[in-house]
Order: C-alpha cells, then structure tokens, then sequence
C-alpha cells in the first residue's frame, strides 16, 4: 500500500461504522465492534488506509473485505462524514522508521447498513486477520471504549453520521447522544 502522506504527517484513512441488518419488526441500531488481533482487548471499528488512486468509497468497500469479510452487495451506503477527522498518534506508537514524518490519520467516515445475516461477518478469510472477535454494540457505546487519543474522532464521526440513521433510530438515539457526547 502507498501511504500518500500529506504535507501536514497525516495518512487518508477511512472508518467504518457498519449497523446491524434490521428486523423486520424494528430497525437495528447496532453498531460492529471489533477486537484487534493481539491488541490486549483492543476494540475499534473496522478502518484503513487509502492506497493511491483509489476512491475513498473503493477503500472503504476494499477495507470491508479485508477486515470482516463483507462483501460490498451485503451493504447499503447510508452516509459519509463532510470533511476529513484527524487525529494524532501517540509518539512512542508512530512509525517514523517506515513512514517519516506520520504523525497520525485523517479519516472520512461511512455509515453502512447490513444487508445480510450475521454470518456475512468473516474474520477468518484472510492468513493475517485484523480482528479475532466482533460484537454488536449500541451506537455510541464505541466513544467511551476506544483508545483515548481517538475517542474524539469517534465521536465526532457517530454524531456527525447519527443523521443518515433510518428514521426510527434517529429519534431512539437523540437522548442517548445528548448523554454520551457530552
């Protein structure tokens, strides 16, 4: 993969926010969380880099393979952030050996809708998996669990995309994001 590093040290990466298939008695609103291989029970949404001459929608379709094994016809695209999120990694976990002057990531976040059953979700189609577990998780559960240097970005991210929410979900979050964003 190309890195593409920007003049500022940060990598075009892309986030995925993927929501549970709805029932059909009430939409879902699920989100997946997963467990980094070998991460000492690190958690995280799936999520990328964007290799040179690719889309960011190629990317996040790419990664959504890569990572947990779904397919891009098991999904339907609901929303994307307006603008890149960035965030900066600690310094004793930057690479400078391998990508000089990385200082973190600016990420374009997508919201996507399971379209399939669970069982779409694959962490074993690859020889080297990024994940080895995966759940379902409220909507914003993922803020206050992630990593601190990117909690912002993530909520930044799930408020920001809380809007494509299918209509029920949308008004079933409004309270919750008011409690947890603050």
């Amino acid at each position: 993969m190309n890195s593409n590093i920007d003049k500022h040290g940060f990598r075009p990466n892309v986030g995925i926010v993927l929501l549970q298939s709805p029932t059909r008695d009430a939409p879902s609103n699920r989100v997946l969380w997963a467990r980094r291989v070998g991460g000492f029970n690190a958690w995280q949404f799936p999520q990328g880099g964007i290799n040179a001459g690719e889309s960011t929608e190629e990317a996040v379709f790419r990664e959504l393979y890569e990572e947990i094994g779904v397919s891009a016809d098991a999904v339907t695209v609901l929303g994307q952030t307006a603008s890149w999120l960035r965030y900066r990694l600690p310094r004793h976990m930057r690479r400078n050996n391998s990508t000089p002057g990385f200082v973190g990531q600016k990420q374009k976040w997508f919201l996507l809708q399971l379209r399939a059953p669970n069982d779409a979700v694959r962490l074993d189609l690859h020889s080297k998996p990024e994940f080895d577990d995966w759940q379902w998780v409220s909507f914003y559960y993922p803020i206050k669990q992630v990593v601190d240097f990117k909690q912002d970005v993530y909520r930044r991210a799930l408020v920001e995309l809380a809007q494509y929410l299918p209509k029920a979900q949308r008004s079933a979050n409004a309270s919750a994001t008011r409690a947890t964003v603050q």
